[in-house]
């Protein structure tokens, strides 16, 4: 029988007689390699001691391990098929039979009857993930280097930069460098574009969204120019924006950093405005550390020798002090004051919420507060020793004089005596 095949086949044609011999060749079963198929991850590279993902279904399909080759094997009889194709850069086995695995991967796969299989290829995962993530970040820096900014001049200068206020607050302006095609800045994601914003706040605080380290002081110079009460330090602090568009819910929170479905110009407005306060609460309360050490110093000094030696006049300067930061808090940063922007949207009202719980703000505050009451104790203290001080002085002073006045009298007396 096969003799006769063979004579018939000799006589027709080149490829029908090619595809007759692949069909009664015996297939060769590829060699088995000791390793399963797995998914590297971006840190695999780095932790050798990581287990593996499997990819189950791809092994439930063949007997034998298929790391490192490429084949075939038909599933659920001839009307289905799959082929995997499994390769890693980091993988040594697959280095054994390099001529196989590109005539492998360059031949087309084919299963039972001639039918062609689609490819499945299971790739390392470290290809484009950190382009794509980085991609999709905005870093946002924050600034406190005055105590207050002339807005109005500000925006004098940069009119072509103004955005226009979408709310009825008026402690803040919003600046954009860049593309000026969406001045509204309504649509679209921004982290994929070089746009730069700027929120500037009149108490002080500057908030850049997509600003690189080094072109950070070129922005605050614009700044500089219409501001008042400038530091002799700068505050600043890092923060991070992620979009996400198929992300599951509105936002997602993270170590130092907000994941968003997408970041719009009220989104820059919520988060500078959290930022802002943020980075002007660090500024005032670190002025209270310094008043709340001047009273430790000086209770130590009391403790030690009974008494304190500071003037009337220094006393006063603390109580300006304290009252002035006090005031500047509640009033100029509006740390109890709801975002508008946050009262319309309730997507943006969440946002305003996490970050102020992220940042603590409540917290740092009520810590603020419970300082300046120890600071306010503390002047009381000292106001009426300085106080008893004078009394006790005056009183000397009248006894004094009331001893004068009996020792004239005695002189008088005992002169018209004689």
């Amino acid at each position: 029988m096969m003799r006769s095949v063979d004579v018939h086949v000799k006589t027709l044609t080149p490829s029908v007689r090619t595809l007759l011999s692949s069909i009664f060749t015996p297939k060769q079963k590829p060699p088995s390699l000791p390793l399963p198929l797995h998914f590297s991850s971006r840190s695999s590279s780095s932790s050798p001691h990581a287990s593996p993902r499997f990819f189950s279904n791809a092994i439930s399909f063949s007997s034998a391990p298929i790391r490192g080759y490429h084949g075939t094997r038909s599933c659920f009889g001839s009307h289905f098929a799959v082929s995997v194709r499994a390769f890693s850069s980091s993988s040594p086995a697959a280095s054994l039979q390099p001529q196989q695995q590109n005539q492998n991967q360059n031949q087309p796969q084919t299963g039972e009857g001639g039918e062609k299989v689609p490819t499945l290829e299971v790739a390392d995962g470290n290809h484009g993930g950190l382009e794509e993530e980085t991609k999709l970040s905005l870093p946002v820096r924050a600034y406190f280097f005055s105590t207050s900014v002339d807005l109005k001049g500000l925006v004098e200068q940069n009119k072509h930069n103004f955005i226009p206020p979408t709310s009825r607050m008026t402690n803040y302006v919003v600046l954009k460098f860049g593309n000026h095609t969406d001045p509204t800045g309504t649509g679209g994601c921004i982290s994929g574009s070089e746009c730069i914003y700027m929120v500037v706040f009149q108490y002080g605080s500057i908030v850049l969204f997509n600003v690189r380290e080094h072109e950070v002081d070129e922005y605050l110079k614009v700044v500089e120019r219409h501001s008042s009460g400038l530091l002799s330090e700068m505050r600043k602090d890092e923060y991070e924006v992620r979009e996400n568009p198929e992300l599951n819910t509105w936002m997602q929170g993270g170590l130092d950093y907000i994941m968003l479905q997408f970041l719009n110009i009220d989104g820059i407005r919520t988060i500078g405005s959290v930022l802002g306060q943020s980075i002007a609460l660090d500024y005032y309360g670190r002025q209270v550390d310094g008043m709340v050490g001047e009273f430790t110093d000086i209770n130590r000094g009391m403790e030690k020798t009974g008494t304190f030696t500071m003037d009337r006049k220094k006393l006063f300067q603390l109580v300006g002090k304290a009252n002035s930061n006090l005031a500047d808090v509640i009033l100029k940063l509006g740390l109890f004051e709801r975002s508008d922007i946050a009262w319309k949207d309730a997507k943006y009202a969440q946002i305003w919420e996490y970050l102020r719980d992220e940042f603590e703000l409540t917290q740092r505050f009520a810590s603020l507060d419970f300082k300046l009451k120890f600071v306010e104790h503390n002047i009381r203290f000292l106001q009426e020793i300085l106080q008893n001080r004078k009394s006790d002085f005056l009183e000397w002073l009248i006894i004094i004089l009331i001893s004068a006045e009996i020792a004239i009298s005695l002189y008088d007396m005992v002169r018209r005596s004689l």
